[in-house]
């Protein structure tokens, strides 16, 4: 495995390797890997002919107040992991190069970055764009996996890449979850015992969710309201049922739908969602998509 730093020698790594037909699958990463990266970076082993893990801390999507720097760090052993992966790349380039002095350019996506994580991250989706955005020109990469837990984050970049014909197919991988059925990230190491016990209010709230719609219940507003109260121990952030495509609010289940949650323990910041279908020619037909997705315990 080889750590590149300089965005011009990854870039005539990424010519060089398309040039012998070769396809470049990509995981990026803000790094503090877990099981949840290891899972998106397995499916590009296996599905693309090289693999390339960026490894960046993108000061762009942190408001002043937020935690860019006690982000958790953790560069040698990200590293021994991917190499443990099969990754082939590690890019790992400095802030310095990715915005240097007098960068102005930034990429906005409307319409699905509105609402949700947005209404208390105003600038988050931003510096998320602007960086994938600049993370693709230079790996190049045929195929990019992210995870379903970042659910608008995924619609977002969808868009994108549609949008600017970024020719890059975009791989949402499934939610992995720890065995208490919370769901993966880096942020959870900075939760107590005391609060992550309290933070499995998330998944429980999902399971009743769940068993709602099993039974038959369409009504978005009892969906919501009975998340919302299985989450009350915690300071709630959102709790919305919106279109999985558009993330626009929805009111009846029909179609594809996500049910995204976020809420405040200490000082992480947590999310969570399932996503479900309901064949819109026969409402009755719950079938949920991802199972696996679905919180245990």
């Amino acid at each position: 495995m080889k750590i590149i730093h300089d965005k011009q020698a990854m870039r005539v790594w990424a010519i060089a390797e398309k040039a012998k037909g070769r396809s470049i699958g990509f995981v990026p990463t803000m790094g503090a890997l877990h099981e949840g990266h290891a899972s998106l970076v397995r499916a590009a082993v296996e599905r693309d002919d090289v693999t390339v893990a960026s490894v960046f801390v993108n000061p762009t999507q942190f408001a002043p107040h937020e935690d860019l720097d006690s982000y958790p760090r953790t560069f040698e052993e990200d590293c021994a992991l991917l190499e443990k992966l099969g990754v082939d790349i590690v890019y790992a380039p400095d802030p310095e190069s990715m915005y240097p002095k007098g960068y102005a350019t930034y990429v906005t996506v409307e319409g699905v970055s509105e609402g949700l994580c947005s209404l208390t991250r105003p600038h988050f989706f931003r510096g998320v764009a602007t960086v994938v955005t600049k993370l693709f020109c230079t790996v190049l990469p045929d195929r990019a996996y992210f995870g379903q837990k970042d659910a608008q984050q995924c619609a977002i970049i969808k868009r994108m890449a549609e949008d600017l014909d970024l020719a890059v197919e975009i791989v949402e991988m499934p939610i992995i979850r720890e065995t208490d059925g919370l769901a993966m990230s880096s942020r959870n190491r900075y939760l107590s015992a005391e609060e992550r016990q309290k933070a499995l209010n998330i998944s429980a709230a999902l399971r009743r969710a769940q068993a709602m719609l099993a039974a038959g219940e369409r009504d978005g507003a009892a969906i919501v309201n009975a998340v919302r109260e299985g989450m009350a121990p915690l300071d709630i952030d959102y709790v919305v049922l919106v279109d999985a495509r558009t993330m626009v609010p929805v009111d009846r289940i029909c179609g594809e739908v996500l049910l995204a949650v976020a809420a405040n323990m200490g000082s992480a910041r947590l999310i969570d969602n399932i996503k479900f279908a309901v064949p819109q020619d026969n409402e009755a037909a719950l079938e949920m998509t991802a199972k696996e997705n679905v919180p245990c315990c």
